[in-house]
């Protein structure tokens, strides 16, 4: 199944959270998805999937969500796209 990302993004927040975002499409998909990413310690994550520009098909996107939870390539996949956004924190003098 191929995978097109369109745009990604990941942030620290002052707590120390992170926050990404990925738009994506999938070849076999009508309609590209935003999944929203995050997490208290960079390490486990929650995600919340989103319509882009406008509310497609239920079925699809209720498929497209079991899959996400179940094919941990596809999750890694953009969660890294996610990831490789992020930029290093500016060294602060303490």
């Amino acid at each position: 199944m191929s995978v097109t990302i369109t745009k990604a993004s990941m942030r620290q927040n002052e707590d120390k959270t992170y926050i990404g975002q990925v738009v994506f499409q999938l070849e076999q998909l009508k309609s590209p998805y935003e999944v929203s990413f995050f997490s208290k310690n960079g390490k486990d994550w929650d995600y919340n999937l989103h319509f882009t520009a406008q509310s497609g098909d239920e079925e699809e996107f209720y498929e497209l969500d079991a899959k996400l939870e179940g094919d941990d390539d596809l999750f890694d996949e953009l969660l890294t796209a996610a990831w490789d956004t992020l930029e290093e924190a500016p060294a602060t003098d303490v």
